[in-house]
């Protein structure tokens, strides 16, 4: 099979929020599902957009409509057992105590939040996962965007 043989990618597509509080801490959020950390948000759906997707999720897990900013990271992550996958990290802001205080779990998809600084990520997130989560941080930082895989930044190299 040559490679104008070869099946498209068919990824699928996930995206979250990264949000911040007052000492410039990230959000993670303790789901139900599974043992391991993560940010808000969720698995795009048919005829939903990224963004879209990333507003839906903080709603349905959080039961708040905070403002969602700009595009962080786009990571390109296949998983062994989920496949392609392309993930979007969008930029929450900070979250105050006012949109702190109104958080709820209605869909039981997560039990609980806290703020991490950027330096306690590797110890509290799965590898993968506080790559993604540093890179767009830093990318909220700099004011850019950043394309990723498997987490890491791409710089140009030729492959």
């Amino acid at each position: 099979m040559s490679d104008h043989d070869a099946p498209p990618a068919r990824a699928r597509a996930a995206a979250g929020a990264l949000f911040f509080d007052e000492g410039d801490r990230v959000m993670l959020v303790r789901p139900t599902y599974k043992p391991s950390l993560d940010i808000p948000g969720g698995h795009v759906e048919p005829g939903e957009t990224p963004y879209q997707a990333c507003v839906r999720e903080v709603r349905e897990e959080l039961g708040i409509r905070p403002p969602i900013g700009r595009l962080l990271v786009a990571d390109w992550a296949p998983h062994p057992e989920l496949g392609e996958l392309i993930l979007f990290v969008f930029d929450g802001d900070v979250l105050g105590p006012e949109a702190r205080a109104r958080i709820t779990f209605a869909d039981h998809e997560l039990s609980a939040y806290d703020f991490y600084s950027v330096d306690e990520l590797d110890d509290v997130l799965i590898e993968r996962l506080a790559r993604r989560v540093k890179a767009a941080a830093v990318a909220r930082d700099l004011g850019e965007t950043v394309y990723l895989e498997h987490g890491r930044p791409i710089l140009g190299e030729a492959v």
